[in-house]
């Protein structure tokens, strides 16, 4: 764990950036993390623009003018759940630092799920609903910028269990679930329950408000 020393005391729980490239299940660990604690899950590729969708599934990597406008969104997202205080967990492949430096902040941790280009390229081929070719993955690979110690994070092995995956992320990090959840799963994750930065803004709130 490099920068995210977990502080089980600490009034509020992280926002998590599971990034990596596509194939390395962050999705599926994402799913399992927010069933286990309850959280707010969101899925990054669902805020691409239909564009990049479209890019991507003809075998054309992203520019970075393409991702932009898409990291702002999941920036957004991330924001409106640091400044409420409410955890939460979004996928984002987050491959270069200029781009996690679009999502880093108080109480955001990426958390890398790595592993072998063999094993990620055997995932894509056995994928059928997703937009992304295996024809992308050097590109990907390529472009992935390895985690720096000034970045608050976490470098987990993909090869095993998702739940396995889910157990070590949430031990290394001292998690804590939101009232009500359990490890069979949270009546409705993935459904988010923070409001609007503009609805935190107002009366009492005005103390969130950046400079």
């Amino acid at each position: 764990m490099t920068g995210a020393s977990a502080d089980a005391t600490a009034q509020q729980q992280p926002v998590l950036v599971l990034m990596g490239v596509s194939g390395c299940g962050k999705s599926t660990v994402a799913a399992v993390l927010a069933g286990q604690l309850g959280w707010d899950l969101e899925e990054g590729d669902d805020l691409h623009p239909a564009g990049n969708v479209a890019k991507m599934a003809a075998g054309l990597p992203l520019t970075d003018e393409d991702r932009w406008p898409w990291l702002d969104l999941v920036a957004r997202w991330i924001q409106n759940h640091t400044v409420a205080g409410i955890p939460g967990i979004i996928t984002c492949s987050a491959l270069k630092k200029e781009y996690r430096d679009r999502l880093r902040g108080d109480n955001v941790v990426f958390v890398h799920l790595a592993g072998s280009k063999e094993q990620i390229g055997h995932r894509l081929a056995a994928r059928t609903d997703h937009f992304m070719p295996v024809a992308l993955l050097d590109s990907q690979v390529a472009t992935l910028e390895p985690l720096g110690a000034d970045e608050r994070s976490l470098m987990v092995d993909f090869g095993r269990k998702p739940a396995d995956v889910a157990g070590e992320i949430i031990s290394s990090l001292i998690l804590i679930p939101e009232a009500g959840s359990s490890v069979l799963g949270s009546d409705h994750p993935g459904l988010s329950s923070a409001p609007p930065l503009a609805d935190l803004w107002t009366g009492d709130a005005q103390r969130h408000q950046p400079a």
